[in-house]
């Protein structure tokens, strides 16, 4: 053991998670330790949309979480230099079922500011979006959205300039309550956070274990339309009317999603909803398939490909595009959104399992230092 550091927090994993922790402990003024296996940030958080969403997610807890960490974000991204790319989701709807559900979600608690947008208002309103045979859009104005692969990087940078100190490249053998060791320091804390992300068989696996969680494999693309194409916002469709939670929990979601059942069994079976995020260079990331299993194989499918650009070329005005990048990204999942475990009084396992980490996890962390200044072990 080379060195034994001292800290007020120590918290292991340095994705978006890990990061919203130390971010938190910093904001109550407490000196913190981040741990991470890798040399640099290269986790599951950097290969996502960098979407944080507000709309369409389910009620309660995680709706709550998404909104304090898009508020969060809005904050510390100038601080951070991080640019946010644009703002709002354009969700374009061509089946009347399917409308249904979206005029619906309009009007619930959630569909505060959220538009129904007829077809005809498109083309001057959202010229991105392909208006043709639609009934018309969704629009939320709640959505922010960031370069994940440049701001999960530029956002631990931050955080050294605030005092957070970052070890890079050391495995976490073992923890007790506030103590971790690495295989070349031992941290002694108050308190620990564990944030293992997708991996479920390591530290923390003993509060993991108690909960049926697999994991989640998306396959994603980064296409450069030929021609010149401005997103002003995401743009997604309908199908994920049947597939995020805000949406599908709705009594009109039902048939909905019976309809896709029966009609697109093959966008049912990979799991398809698009989301088309814009970079600053012109380029478009889009997804994402959904395959489930504790240990996903690590091939991407050039059919599940072929079949979210089907869903971009139908959505958005784009033309002819010519794909960049393809990778494959893998989340935790589980009927919850979020696994909090206390296994000591002074350490906390804490795992997004909704695959939204970007969109609350800077609320997850709001409340666990909430929960236990108060005293409560969640």
């Amino acid at each position: 053991m080379d060195d034994v550091l001292y800290a007020d927090v120590v918290v292991v994993g340095a994705g978006i998670l890990g990061l919203a922790h130390a971010h938190e402990a910093r904001k109550r003024g407490l000196s913190v330790v981040v741990v991470d296996k890798d040399e640099r940030c290269v986790g599951a958080s950097i290969r996502n949309f960098g979407f944080v969403t507000v709309s369409g997610l389910r009620g309660g807890d995680i709706w709550r979480r998404a909104v304090t960490s898009r508020d969060e974000w809005l904050l510390v991204a100038p601080q951070a230099g991080i640019p946010i790319q644009h703002r709002g989701t354009w969700l374009v709807v061509w089946h009347p079922l399917a409308w249904e559900v979206a005029k619906a979600f309009a009007q619930s608690e959630m569909g505060e500011e959220v538009e129904l947008v007829p077809a005809e208002q498109l083309a001057s309103r959202a010229p991105e979006v392909n208006a043709e045979g639609a009934i018309g859009a969704l629009y939320s104005p709640h959505e922010v959205r960031v370069e994940s692969v440049t701001a999960i990087p530029a956002l631990a940078k931050w955080l050294e300039s605030l005092g957070v100190r970052f070890i890079w490249g050391e495995e976490v053998l073992g923890t007790d309550g506030g103590t971790v060791w690495t295989n070349r320091h031992r941290i002694e804390a108050e308190r620990s956070v564990l944030c293992p992300g997708t991996l479920l068989t390591g530290i923390g696996s003993e509060s993991l274990d108690r909960h049926d969680i697999t994991l989640s494999k998306l396959q994603m693309l980064r296409v450069a339309p030929r021609r010149p194409v401005t997103f002003n916002a995401a743009v997604m469709n309908e199908l994920s009317l049947a597939r995020y939670q805000g949406y599908a929990d709705l009594p009109e979601a039902k048939a909905w999603g019976d309809y896709l059942d029966e009609h697109e069994p093959e966008l049912r079976a990979a799991g398809i909803h698009l989301i088309a995020v814009q970079s600053a260079d012109g380029s478009l990331v889009i997804g994402d398939s959904h395959e489930y299993g504790r240990d996903p194989d690590p091939f991407a499918k050039d059919s599940v490909d072929r079949m979210i650009i089907e869903q971009l070329q139908r959505s958005a005005n784009v033309g002819e595009i010519d794909v960049l990048s393809r990778w494959v990204g893998v989340y935790p999942t589980a009927d919850i959104d979020c696994v909090i475990d206390a296994p000591y009084p002074d350490q906390r396992v804490v795992v997004v399992t909704s695959g939204k980490g970007a969109s609350t996890g800077f609320g997850i962390a709001k409340d666990v230092f909430d929960n236990w200044d108060r005293g409560s072990n969640v």
